[in-house]
């Protein structure tokens, strides 16, 4: 008896493991399925298309390469000179304008690819061109970004570079 019920608790007991395991099975970009752009979200076309970072420059910014806004936001802290101050926003405000526009171009090219998919009509021959043209436009704004931190690293000298490590909680 004392077999027959400790069977029947083991076989209860995998046939609710599974049956729970059958629940688990949605897809963790389910609340996504409803964006206008499936692979961005509202935030991410908002930063995008205002010229923001979106994270493309953390090769620079985290191997000690300051970006021109967070520079502008800590001008007092790193002690910038008004020369300095004033080639960082030049660096700024053009980075800004051309991440901006090139961000308009990857949010359209990455709108045609997700309506190619809603269409159910996409070849592999168009698939391979509208991952090539939101790949090229990812490619040029990581640029943007990237050349700018380059460019700002030129006008800040070692020592304010180290306090804005510091300051961004980067210093060791």
């Amino acid at each position: 008896m004392k077999s027959l019920l400790l069977s029947f608790t083991f076989a209860i007991l995998s046939t609710q493991a599974l049956a729970d395991g059958q629940h688990h099975a949605t897809s963790r970009y389910a609340e996504e399925a409803g964006r206008e752009i499936k692979s961005l979200s509202e935030a991410d076309v908002d930063e995008l298309t205002r010229g923001g970072g979106w994270g493309l420059a953390k090769p620079a910014e985290l191997n000690g390469y300051p970006g021109p806004s967070h520079v502008l936001e800590m001008k007092n802290q790193i002690g910038l000179t008004d020369d300095q101050l004033q080639k960082v926003q030049q660096v700024f405000d053009l980075m800004q304008a051309r991440a901006s526009a090139e961000g308009r171009i990857f949010v359209d090219a990455e709108r045609k690819l997700d309506a190619a998919f809603r269409s159910r009509t996409i070849s592999e021959t168009a698939l391979g061109e509208l991952v090539a043209k939101a790949e090229a436009s990812r490619s040029r704004l990581r640029f943007i970004h990237l050349a700018a931190h380059l460019e700002v690293t030129q006008v800040l000298d070692p020592g304010q570079i180290a306090i804005y490590d510091e300051h961004r909680g980067y210093s060791k």
